[in-house]
């Protein structure tokens, strides 16, 4: 398979796009699976890259890259386990791919592993944040909707809530690889031709708001903290219930202060001095994958048009395999 150089500098800046979230391909959704869906496109382009290089580890690494400076670069307020995930996908994927043959079944352990790290990564935050309470907070209330419908389980609400949550993750995960398995064959079967579209508006979109992203993040915490307080007093009859949310109210409030003014910005401070040392070295590349992200945006937009005329699952199949065809094809009209 020969190493097509253009294509892979496509889907490494469709990549950018999805990953830096400038209106890729959730600007045409409305969805809560943002994470879910970010993530399911991250390694079907990972795949797709994989699928068009010959030296296969060597071309994700170089994309990983670029893809985390213009990361850096026009979403500077990231958190950090943000970039953990997108090199976890990306370097679990070039070794897979150097590894065993393209197959499907390659691209359903991608998924799989892929999303459960995604789960787990949640799962190990919680716990840190919040302390093993947390998880007696639910174990209360689910002892709590038990003993209201005279039903008594010897597993606990803990360990089922976990075991499902992880469980619908790693299905996802296997759903996601034979999903992207049929996308590729799609993409593979499309002519090839370049593609044009004259763009309407080249500026490009405000990066994601730091305040809107640690309003969330208060909000989270506040529902959180109020439901583990009004476990203990009213729910599991501990009648020192209330000191015990005090307690945790302050621990996980100074553990997310520890964090989001300590921890979190070093290994921020650390790995954007890594990226920037290698900016130089990929400052075209990365000028290039930028000033096709008002065209990409505009070919999404356009592909999902095109297929207004299908319904559900089979219209976003198409769009999907639609819009990464127009975009490795694409030609700048001035070309």
């Amino acid at each position: 398979m020969k190493n097509n150089k253009s294509i892979i500098d496509k889907l490494t800046a469709l990549w950018a796009l999805n990953e830096s979230g400038l209106g890729g391909f959730l600007h045409v959704f409305n969805t809560p699976f943002t994470g879910l869906i970010v993530g399911g496109i991250a390694i079907l382009l990972i795949s797709l890259i994989a699928y068009y290089a010959e030296n296969k580890w060597q071309a994700i690494l170089k994309a990983l890259l670029i893809v985390l400076i213009i990361k850096m670069a026009v979403s500077p307020y990231s958190p950090f386990g943000a970039y953990v995930a997108v090199s976890f996908q990306a370097i679990f994927g070039a070794f897979l791919f150097s590894k065993f043959s393209w197959k499907g079944v390659t691209l359903v352990i991608l998924g799989m592993v892929t999303f459960l790290e995604s789960a787990l990564q949640k799962l190990l935050i919680l716990t840190i944040v919040y302390g093993t309470a947390l998880w007696d907070a639910i174990n209360i209330y689910g002892a709590w909707v038990q003993s209201k419908m005279n039903f008594v389980s010897e597993t606990s609400t803990t360990s089922l809530l976990v075991t499902l949550y992880l469980l619908v993750y790693g299905i996802c995960g296997i759903l996601a690889g034979l999903f992207i398995k049929s996308l590729i064959e799609i993409i593979a079967q499309h002519k090839d031709g370049d593609f044009y579209i004259e763009p309407e508006d080249l500026t490009q979109n405000a990066s994601p708001s730091k305040v809107k992203f640690k309003t969330k993040v208060i909000w989270v915490w506040l529902i959180t903290i109020a439901g583990m307080v009004l476990a203990f007093p009213f729910f599991g009859g501990d009648l020192l219930g209330w000191k015990k949310g005090v307690y945790l109210m302050l621990r996980s409030f100074l553990i997310l202060l520890l964090w989001y003014l300590v921890i979190g910005p070093f290994l921020l401070k650390l790995v954007q001095k890594y990226l920037s040392k290698k900016e130089s070295q990929y400052k075209e590349d990365i000028s290039n994958a930028m000033d096709l992200f008002p065209y990409f945006r505009q070919i999404i937009s356009y592909s999902w048009r095109d297929t207004k005329h299908l319904k559900g699952y089979t219209r976003f199949k198409h769009f999907m395999a639609n819009s990464i065809s127009n975009c490795i094809h694409f030609k700048i009209p001035s070309e």
